[in-house]
Formats: C-alpha cells, structure tokens, sequence
C-alpha cells in the first residue's frame, strides 16, 4: 500500500479518498445509524487555513484505488498533547493489514508533532450494549492499544415534535428560572454575545462528562469563533442556537445545532452547556426546547434531529428522553497514549 497526503484540492485524489472514507463509516456497526460527513464538510475542513488548526489526511493506495484511508486534527493551542483520529479501511480490501499500516502511518506523524495521546471514536449497535459485546471495530482497536475512555450513546429525534408538548416541558421549566431571558438566534453568535459565548463554550470539553480522558478548558478566543462559523458557512451547514441570560445579563447557558444542505432531512445537536452556579434551574431543558422551537420554524423540512450523550450523564439523558430522543447506537470513545 502506498501512502500518499490528501490534497483537498485536487479532485483526483481528494474524491478516492472521501469515497473510502464514506463506504467504511456507511459499512460500520453502526450502519444505517452511521453519522458520515459530506464531501464539501470534509473538503473544507481539510482545506481550513486557521493556523490554530492541524488537519491531515492520508490515502493508502493499492493499484488504483484507495484501500485506507487515515484523518488526524490537533490543535496549536489547546491540549496540544492530543491529537484526534480516524482510520477507515474499506470493504472490498479488509482483512489485509491495510488499516493496520495506516495507523502506524498516523502514529508516526502524531509523534512528530509532539502528541502524546491519541483519541478515537467507534460506534457500534445498540444490541451490543454499552460494553460493545462482539463490536469488531471496537476489538481491532483494543489490539491496537486503546481503551475506552467513555460510552456514549447516540440518540434520535422524530420531528416535529408536538408544539403542546414543547409548550408544556417550556411551562414546567419556566417556573424555576424566572428573571431569566432566552434568546433564540440563527447563524453567527451576535457580536455582542461573542466574549461570554466563548468564555462559556471554552469551557464544555470539561463540564461534560469525559471518562477516563483527561482535557484541560480550551480558550476563550472570539476569533477561533469567528474562524469555526467561517468553515460552517463554507461546509454549506447553518447554526440555530439559544442562550439563557441571568438576571444581572451574563450568559450562562446555551445550546447551538446545525443543519446542512448537503442532508436537508436531518440536523445535529451540537453543545448544552448551563454554567454551574446556574444549575438546578432547568435552564438546560428551556434553552433546548426554545432551540427546537426555532428549528421546527425556520427548518420545517427536517425530520430527524441527531444527539450523542455520555451514557453517565443522567440530566441530559433525561431531558432528551422527555424531549422524545430515542437510543439507537452507541459510540466509545478510546484513547491511546504513546
């Protein structure tokens, strides 16, 4: 297998390798619950020019055509022991060592850029439980040297979901937050919510449930904000999101979702996050009720609205289970320390 760098713009080699890629995670355990990127959202991630990023792709070519295909993301800036990976080996070319060898291929650049981890997701069916009992990906992986860190469970929304009901769980949360405001927007974060948003966006990736995988709070930079917006807008994906304002005006709880062109039926929630001294209010159920509210008005064509939550966090789970999410697969994620 020959080993090459993905050039995002060039179609010769960009296209073999994004169809690779979309034939393993379509063949996956998770199968017809498999959440794969779009061609144009992995082109433009790949070609995403923010220095604060690193994103590299590989293709393992075998005669002419690709048969694995490597992803790696890191970033300059935050947690930089870390480095984010994807191996895919397709179908038709199983069995031969190929994503074995492309995994090494990635180890060997992790080092190079001073990563000292490796993190990795893995899905697999709902039957197999949150063990992953008979999860083929999942036992390669093992053997391969990671461990999970934490489960996760993917949950799925029908839509629409019945104004009564969302009129009702907003009702019954309402009354414990009042002098609270909830502001529903569409697209970028207004500028004049921009510094708290990420003062408390930065903070998610340690508020949220992580296992036995250890981040550090990433940083509050408006303009790695406004450089993640531009690469949404370039995938062809649009944000709706709403933020909870306490009584003296900071922003203290939000929940953000995106839709895409390229699957106009479907839409994924992003992050909930409720700052912790502003907890116990059922602020988490007001902004992601208030959010699907918005989404059923400006995106009525959905039908599907796509969740993932640590199987440990119990206050989410319950709020995606009266908001009407039901569990459908389950997603580990490893972690490999070299």
């Amino acid at each position: 297998m020959n080993i090459v760098p993905v050039d995002a713009t060039d179609p010769d080699g960009f296209e073999p390798y994004f169809a690779t890629y979309a034939a393993a995670s379509k063949a996956g355990a998770a199968g017809e619950f498999a959440t794969v990127w779009q061609l144009e959202e992995v082109r433009v991630a790949m070609a995403d020019p923010d220095e604060r990023k690193l994103r590299k792709g590989w293709a393992g070519w075998v005669g002419g055509s690709v048969a694995a295909t490597g992803w790696m993301e890191a970033s300059t800036v935050d947690n930089t022991d870390i480095a984010n990976v994807l191996v895919c080996s397709h179908p038709d070319h199983r069995g031969r060592g190929y994503a074995t060898a492309m995994l090494e291929h990635v180890e060997g650049v992790a080092r190079t850029w001073s990563r000292s981890r490796l993190l990795a997701e893995i899905d697999w069916p709902y039957a197999a439980g949150a063990a992953g009992e008979g999860a083929t990906a999942l036992a390669w992986a093992r053997r391969h040297g990671f461990e999970v860190g934490l489960v996760d469970v993917q949950r799925r929304l029908a839509l629409p979901v019945a104004e009564a009901l969302l009129d009702r769980l907003a009702a019954e949360a309402a009354v414990h937050h009042e002098g609270y405001e909830l502001l529903s927007f569409t697209g970028p974060v207004p500028e004049a919510l921009a510094e708290a948003w990420v003062r408390l966006d930065s903070t998610l990736i340690t508020e949220a449930p992580m296992g036995e995988i250890e981040r550090g709070v990433e940083s509050a930079d408006v303009g790695a904000l406004r450089a993640r917006e531009a690469v949404v807008l370039a995938q062809g994906r649009q944000k709706l999101s709403t933020v909870a304002l306490a009584p003296d005006g900071d922003l203290v709880a939000l929940t953000d979702l995106a839709v895409t062109e390229h699957e106009p039926e479907r839409a994924y929630q992003w992050g909930t996050l409720v700052r912790p001294d502003h907890r116990e209010h059922r602020l988490g159920m007001a902004v992601k009720a208030a959010n699907l509210r918005l989404l059923q008005q400006a995106q009525p064509q959905i039908t599907t609205l796509v969740t993932y939550n640590a199987d440990v966090n119990a206050p989410m789970v319950a709020i995606n289970e009266q908001l009407g999410f039901r569990p459908v697969a389950y997603l580990g994620e490893l972690q490999k320390k070299l």
